[in-house]
């Protein structure tokens, strides 16, 4: 196995090529999480592995419960299946708040204050109430409760953390929270050691092939627990060595792509580049220059897995006009492959579109 294999392997267990998927929520369980800071990114990303959704199609799901936004891996705002967002909390938030101890020591945040807006913000979205940001602030300071600065933040983030609250829907790119998911029947509840194992094979069956360090990247955890989940799982999976590094993958079969090539417009924060800690499946250290702005990347062209461009979008009069940055000088048929991502976009938005 090289890296360009590492890449197509990746494209295909991702779901970018061939998705076996029909449903928002049933990607969104297969990759375990889809990281969604940037709303509109988090949506595209289900999209891109759903070749007949839409943005409408993304937001239904949303509103209709069936995934959920919150704070998940690392801290970072993730969409998760509503199946698993219970166990998910129990397993990866403790990590978070203890993460988070010396800033809420520095923002007077003691846990007595925490339990205090803990309870103001669960009791405020009760009853199927649904408060943006500014609304729940509001809530807080007429409880005597501080929401200067980063308190606001963090405040809101434990609540999410400690089960309570989490976001649905957004209006105009603005969050807007409501209570967190009763448990669904059918779901079960997870001792720690099976949760582990749990994540370990959802990360590495969706995202492999991927080394250990990945996914102690991906997921927030301790090395030592990464390991124990990964080791309770490897049966499962099969090890290749590429340049002294152990990947792990499910036992699907490489189907290499011969003609034409495959082009994807990826958000910002797409698991295919965010999913590992080490992208260089995908690009070299001189690309990297071009399209990492520090803790994020730029929107992404990926062609049959390799980065080979930037690209934006602006929308004008009912259209939306892409724009690309190309590394190298495309051939006929990459141009092709551009155009034929640049019209999925377009179908996802349900707009024309223009690309530049």
């Amino acid at each position: 196995m090289n890296l360009s294999e590492i890449a197509i392997y990746r494209l295909q267990n991702q779901q970018l090529e061939q998705s076996r998927f029909k449903k928002p929520g049933e990607v969104v369980e297969w990759l375990g999480a889809v990281q969604a800071q940037d709303y509109a990114g988090g949506k595209w990303s289900i999209g891109l592995r759903l070749p007949e959704s839409t943005d409408t199609s993304i937001e239904q799901a949303i509103a209709d419960k069936t995934i959920i936004r919150t704070w998940a891996m690392r801290g970072t705002l993730h969409f998760v299946a509503a199946s698993d967002i219970h166990w998910l909390i129990d397993l990866l938030a403790p990590r978070v708040i203890a993460s988070n101890a010396r800033r809420y020591r520095e923002l007077e945040l003691d846990e007595q204050t925490l339990a205090h807006s803990n309870n103001v913000l669960k009791n405020a979205v009760q009853d199927g109430k649904e408060l943006n940001r500014r609304e729940l602030l509001a809530i807080l300071e007429k409880n005597s409760i501080s929401t200067e600065g980063q308190r606001a933040a963090y405040m809101l983030q434990r609540a999410s953390l400690d089960g309570l609250i989490c976001q649905g829907v957004a209006r105009r790119n603005i969050p807007i929270y409501r209570s967190f998911p009763e448990p669904l029947p059918k779901t079960n509840a997870m001792g720690r050691g099976e949760a582990l194992a749990e994540l370990a094979k959802r990360y590495f069956k969706s995202h492999g092939p991927a080394t250990l360090q990945d996914f102690v990247w991906w997921s927030g955890l301790l090395v030592v627990d990464a390991q124990a989940g990964l080791e309770t799982v490897q049966s499962q999976l099969i090890p290749e060595t590429v340049a002294n590094q152990t990947y792990w993958r499910s036992q699907s079969v490489l189907n290499v792509p011969d003609s034409p090539p495959r082009a994807h417009l990826l958000p910002s924060f797409d698991e295919y580049l965010l999913g590992y800690r080490d992208r260089s499946a995908s690009f070299n250290a001189l690309q990297a220059k071009n399209i990492n702005l520090g803790n994020r990347f730029s929107p992404t062209i990926a062609l049959d897995g390799r980065i080979v461009g930037t690209w934006k979008r602006v929308f004008k009069k009912g259209a939306v006009v892409i724009t690309t940055k190309l590394f190298t000088t495309p051939k006929t048929a990459e141009n092709q492959a551009l155009s034929t991502a640049a019209l999925r976009y377009g179908e996802f938005l349900d707009m024309s579109v223009l690309l530049k």
